[in-house]
């Protein structure tokens, strides 16, 4: 079971709380499921929390802010490694609030992830030559290349012994941040609740398998009664359009799909009559296609207009989204001409930058521009009409 967090706050009961990041409404969760079939390379969980007596409330395009925990096994392995006493008080913040070392280790402090400053602090604590040297100013690549996959427990491995208690090394610490996940629920089609689709981030490295902290918990360490800590991030930038009239076109490969499950429950959910079209794409139909049946659902209902997917390892040519919004070119340009809102929710460095270039190139060859005329009308859906937008990460 996952270790909880526990608001130690005491509330006067006549005072409304508000929740926020600092002071999170700990929602119970009432279901946790994974989305993938048998097969899959991939865990996708469809997670659904409790609002209800929070005052929290959302809208389609907005984020779910999270505080997670550490694995237990990460944490215990620090402890391990450097014969700490898991019961020693340490003081986490310049207020001289104290935790238990252990407690510190797995609610306050983030230790999957090491940078330089960190690394550059922590050789003052060692007598290691390596790490002096990594630390010098003419590595600063081998650094950079240093910390690319590694941890806290990396380094403490890697350069004792330490000359410095448990306080002086945590204190080279940041805070743990929450995790912010694209809400994938419409609060009109589902009162008091709140939907996540989260993958699981698992991957080996440097000899060591590594987990993502908070969809790991999610995956691994969360059951349905357990309570998370949780607060609204609103995303002013991503939002349906004003008028229920409006085409919409999204595209949202893998977990990208989850602000458009809550596009799609709103419209449907509100009676908008614009026509949605949503473009999806993951590794295999059979195991990997999220929210199919609903999406089906929906398109039999007349509430989706047209799915088109893409996935990439059926075939012997990979097929991504980008090439099925090649394939429908013609019609895609037509929805732009009449005014349809562009929404990408997804991956930054590869996939987003994919489908930028391919609007751009739909634009040029069905609106006969030349690329720079087609690049500048992309340009303008996205700064100056506000229908071209982005969820990216």
């Amino acid at each position: 079971m996952m270790v909880l967090y526990v608001d130690t706050k005491t509330e006067n009961k006549n005072v409304p709380t508000t929740y926020s990041r600092t002071n999170p409404f700990r929602a119970s969760v009432l279901n946790n499921r994974n989305l993938n079939g048998a097969g899959s390379s991939k865990e996708t969980r469809h997670i659904e929390l409790s609002l209800k007596g929070s005052g929290l409330s959302y809208g389609p395009g907005d984020c779910l802010g999270i505080l997670p925990e550490n694995d237990p096994a990460l944490v215990d392995a620090v402890l391990e490694e450097m014969k700490w006493d898991p019961n020693e008080a340490i003081t986490i913040n310049k207020q001289g609030e104290t935790l238990t070392l252990k407690k510190a280790l797995l609610t306050h402090f983030e230790i999957t992830l090491l940078n330089k400053k960190i690394v550059q602090q922590a050789a003052a604590f060692s007598d290691s030559e390596t790490l002096q040297s990594l630390v010098h100013p003419e590595n600063v690549d081998e650094l950079k290349n240093y910390l690319e996959g590694r941890d806290f427990l990396d380094l403490l491995r890697e350069f004792g012994p330490w000359k410095a208690t448990a306080q002086e090394l945590l204190g080279l610490l940041r805070k743990m941040p929450p995790r912010l996940y694209s809400i994938a629920s419409s609060m009109n089609a589902h009162p008091d609740e709140v939907h996540l689709t989260i993958g699981a981030v698992r991957y080996t490295a440097h000899g060591r398998d590594r987990k993502g902290v908070c969809s790991v918990q999610c995956a691994e360490r969360t059951e349905v009664g357990d309570r998370l800590p949780v607060f609204i991030q609103k995303n002013k930038h991503f939002h349906l359009p004003d008028s229920p009239e409006t085409d919409i076109i999204m595209v949202g490969p893998g977990t990208g799909i989850a602000p458009f499950r809550s596009f799609i429950e709103e419209r449907v959910a509100t009676g908008a009559t614009g026509r949605s079209w949503l473009f999806f794409g993951d590794q295999h139909a059979a195991s990997d296609f999220l929210y199919e049946d609903e999406l089906t659902a929906y398109q039999e209902a007349g509430s989706l207009t047209k799915v088109d997917a893409a996935f990439s390892r059926d075939t012997e040519q990979k097929v991504y989204v980008q090439h099925k919004m090649l394939e429908n070119s013609k019609e895609l340009y037509e929805w732009l001409k009449n005014g349809a809102y562009f929404y990408v929710c997804g991956d930054k460095q590869y996939m987003a930058k994919d489908v930028h270039e391919t609007l751009i190139t739909i634009v040029e060859k069905e609106g006969k521009m030349s690329r720079e005329d087609a690049e500048a009308y992309v340009t303008a859906m996205q700064k100056e009409d506000k229908r071209y937008l982005r969820d990216v990460y």
